[in-house]
């Protein structure tokens, strides 16, 4: 008599569950590994809590392991004869190691990532390496500077191999095809409906696949939901995903009165003056010690002696967030005031589309536009991005011409590009309008090595290089102080966003997204420090105010100067939530829940008040979804102008 387990592939069924059973093991590990290197920018309190969101986050670890295990399970379950043969079983396994192993990867990156974006990596993700030349490069720099976590990876690996090999299927012979087939039918059936399930998170019909906001369901804090997601499951979920969907709900008067999206002032300029604005390369807040005087932070060490000395005789904005994680997301934000949320707005199809941006405003005006950046060019996607702006000049690594000057990684040193773009734009006709994008305070961290030394190391890796940027700003500013053009010029500071954290006080997630403002004059015609709520959607209203353009034009952002309707607000994404920020209240919600509401001082969205505030987290949520209802439509409409005028000043 044949044994049952020789007839119905028992054998077979039992081995590929265990191989299964070892992705979910390996999936924990990764995330116990991805709390341990980041566990300062989480709130945590005990290992009970850390598991209770471990096994919520079983979910998405279904989901992302049956997806990408579709293939190696279809293959070991079919009814092919050849099934436990030898050869098949190999090639199982190098199918089951090749797409496990690559998705696993995903997560250790995510290690070292989520210090800089707070948020797990997404398909998006590419955006930021699709137009770089050294990627070989990039990736050498990683591996030598997180050896650590490489390591940790190949061990992990090494160990998962063995525990596959462990177990093997017996190579049987199955002489009895009905038997064979029938229960085959039936497993087939069985599994593919548990993968539906599994995949999509449940088996109601009513309810959607689960997505990345599902896992703010059962956390504490915003950011414990990236704890229960796993990076593989963020990847499959963002691809082919725009993020961007029609909403309707809240009358266009109440978001016309709140946000004024389309605006108009009349600002009278008699000279027109030059604009410069200068965009520093992860920036935070937290470095520059003229931002965090009023912080009370213990001990507080800055590391920008000239940025501070120029905010003396500048207006500063000590209260500003970006509003996005990475570089791209910061041209769309500042340069257009059309910030990004889960994927970066210039990453999608509507980025082609005609908008309405500060340079198409002053190249309507006859000012000179130029962008610079010491980069390859096209990098980060800012050459293509410029095109659409309108930039009449670029200016990257191929226009400087010198690979002496190359800091082997993302582009020309900050000191001497910045001596260069100091002589193009003293070769300049006024009024020009210029735009400088840094590169140097960037993993991996490094400075010229004729001033190792120089610069404060300080408590992180980034510090140095504050040091060695800001350094880089004073030798710019000397060589252009004594130019004719000089007097004449406005100059904007303020940074893409934020990176490496050392004081708690930046831990906390809405500061994460902190960033500085600064406006100079040379002549102090705009001076002081203003607390007032400020991001980075209103550097556009801001320098169509200062040039003195007076046509309408689209923009959810305010001037910084000489707004006196748009009310002060700040607007930023962790990924998987919005935070929404407005008079004395945080809001936090995702695509379609509130999530909590807390007081501003609560940055780190501890003390949830929204049950004791039923009328003002109304309030709040109304405003939130009209503001996400407008820059929805506006751009799946492509009306990124001033079709129509509802702002005016008086």
């Amino acid at each position: 008599m044949l044994n049952p387990k020789n007839i119905y592939r028992l054998n077979e069924y039992a081995v590929t569950l265990y191989r299964i059973f070892l992705a979910y093991i390996f999936y924990f590990v990764a995330r116990v590994l991805f709390f341990v290197y980041n566990k300062n920018l989480f709130n945590v309190d005990s290992v009970i809590d850390f598991l209770a969101l471990s096994f919520w986050g079983l979910s998405f670890d279904t989901t992302a392991i049956l997806y990408i295990n579709l293939l190696f399970i279809a293959l070991s379950i079919l009814p092919l004869w050849i099934n436990t043969t030898k050869m098949y079983q190999k090639i199982l396994m190098w199918i089951y190691l090749i797409t496990n192993l690559i998705a696993f990867a995903t997560n250790f990156v995510d290690f070292i990532y989520y210090n800089y974006t707070f948020t797990r990596s997404t398909f998006a993700s590419f955006e930021s390496l699709e137009n770089e030349e050294n990627k070989e490069a990039l990736l050498i720099s990683f591996i030598l500077d997180y050896w650590h976590v490489f390591l940790i990876f190949i061990i992990c690996a090494f160990i998962w191999v063995k525990l596959y090999k462990l177990v093997a299927v017996k190579n049987i012979s199955y002489p009895k095809k009905i038997p064979y087939f029938t229960s085959s039918v039936v497993a087939l059936l069985l599994t593919g409906l548990l993968t539906i399930g599994g995949i999509r998170g449940d088996f109601s019909h009513s309810t959607r696949p689960i997505n990345m906001v599902d896992a703010s369901r059962h956390v504490k804090t915003p950011e414990q939901a990236n704890i229960v997601l796993n990076t593989p499951f963020a990847f499959i979920r963002t691809i082919k995903s725009s993020g961007f969907k029609r909403r309707s709900g809240v009358p266009q008067a109440v978001i016309d009165s709140t946000f004024h999206p389309i605006k108009q002032y009349n600002d009278t300029v008699d000279n027109k003056p030059n604009v410069v604005l200068i965009i520093i390369e992860s920036f935070g807040r937290e470095y520059l010690g003229s931002f965090n005087k009023e912080m009370n932070i213990k001990d507080y060490v800055g590391y920008t002696p000239f940025i501070d000395s120029l905010a003396q005789h500048s207006l500063i904005f000590p209260n500003a967030f970006s509003n996005g994680r990475k570089s791209i997301h910061a041209m769309s934000s500042i340069l257009a005031g059309i910030p990004s949320f889960k994927t970066a707005y210039t990453s999608t199809p509507y980025a082609n589309k005609k908008i309405e941006s500060i340079i198409s405003a002053v190249n309507g005006m006859g000012y000179d536009t130029s962008f610079f950046h010491g980069a390859p060019n096209g990098s980060m996607g800012f050459l293509g991005f410029g095109n659409v702006l309108g930039y009449d000049h670029y200016y990257g690594k191929t226009e400087y011409n010198n690979d002496d000057d190359f800091d082997g990684i993302w582009g020309i040193w900050d000191e001497p590009f910045l001596q260069y773009t100091a002589q193009v734009l003293s070769e300049k006709q006024q009024p020009f309008f210029s735009t400088i994008f840094t590169v140097s305070s960037h993993a991996p961290y490094q400075v010229p090595e004729k001033y190792e030394g120089k610069f404060p190391k300080g408590d992180l890796d980034i510090h140095q290089c504050v040091g060695y940027t800001d350094y880089a700003l004073k030798q710019f500013f000397k060589t252009i102080e004594n130019e004719p053009w000089y007097q004449n010029t406005v100059f904007v500071i303020t940074a893409d966003h934020g990176n490496q954290i050392y004081y708690e006080a930046y831990q906390k997630t809405a500061n994460r997204y902190a960033v500085p403002i600064l406006i100079f004059d040379p002549n102090e015609k705009y001076k002081g420090v203003d607390h007032s709520l400020a991001q980075q959607i209103d550097i556009y209203p801001t320098l169509a105010s200062i040039t003195g353009y007076q046509k309408p034009f689209r923009s959810w952002g305010r001037s910084l100067v000489s707004d006196s309707i748009q009310k002060p607000y700040a607007l930023a994404n962790t990924g998987t939530n919005f935070l929404f920020m407005r008079d004395s209240l945080i809001m936090v919600r995702d695509d379609e829940n509130t999530l909590g509401l807390y007081q501003i001082s609560d940055k780190g969205l501890e003390h949830n008040i929204a049950g004791k505030n039923p009328l003002e987290t109304k309030k709040m949520e109304v405003m939130e979804e009209g503001f996400i209802q407008d820059y929805m439509n506006r751009i799946l409409d492509g009306r990124l102008d001033a079709e129509n005028k509802t702002y005016k000043e008086p």
